[in-house]
């Protein structure tokens, strides 16, 4: 049986561990892993099932966090969406070497601050990036609710945080090429 719980506290143990959590992220539930451990980066890729060409979204807290951990160039119009929160940009790293298991070749990397602030918090609170793909097996419709992603992985999450209902919707995704902003997803 899944461990389900609504403490933030125990999700925070769990990810510093190394372990894989569901919870709520902007709009949608998300399975949640600490984005520089690649053993952990790895299992969410087997348990979503997911193309190993596609990268996961990154959770930071703020945009001085994408920096300390990445090597990665900012302009204005970057950081000001970044900055809107719940809005997720994609940057170019300087070097396409570096981090390889998380941008699977692109050379780019996705992004976003929450607007959630209780997501913005265990953030903080942890001290280091997470990965935050969607919770759905890849090809199925994301889970609206936590008895849905229990029925999607099982036992194959370390736990599960329950906050009700949620509407479904992907945040957006932008990208800023040549000073023009292309949505990638509106």
């Amino acid at each position: 049986m899944p461990e389900i719980t609504k403490d933030y506290s125990r999700a925070k143990e769990v990810i510093k561990k190394g372990g894989v959590v569901i919870l709520k992220t902007d709009t949608l539930y998300g399975i949640i892993a600490n984005a520089l451990d690649r053993k952990a980066v790895k299992r969410v890729y087997k348990i979503k099932g997911r193309r190993p060409d596609k990268p996961f979204i990154i959770l930071v807290p703020s945009v001085e966090d994408i920096k300390r951990f990445f090597d990665v160039e900012i302009s204005d119009k970057e950081r000001e969406f970044l900055e809107k929160k719940g809005i997720t940009v994609v940057l170019n790293l300087r070097d396409r070497r570096k981090h390889r298991y998380l941008h699977r070749g692109t050379g780019t990397l996705a992004f976003r601050i929450p607007s959630k602030n209780k997501l913005i918090e265990l953030l903080r609170e942890i001290g280091f990036p997470v990965i935050a793909p969607s919770a759905n097996p890849e090809g199925e419709k994301p889970a609206v609710d936590i008895n849905e992603a229990i029925r999607y992985f099982g036992d194959k999450i370390d736990l599960y945080v329950n906050e009700g209902k949620v509407e479904g919707k992907a945040s957006p995704i932008v990208k800023v090429e040549n000073g023009k902003v292309v949505y990638l997803r509106r």
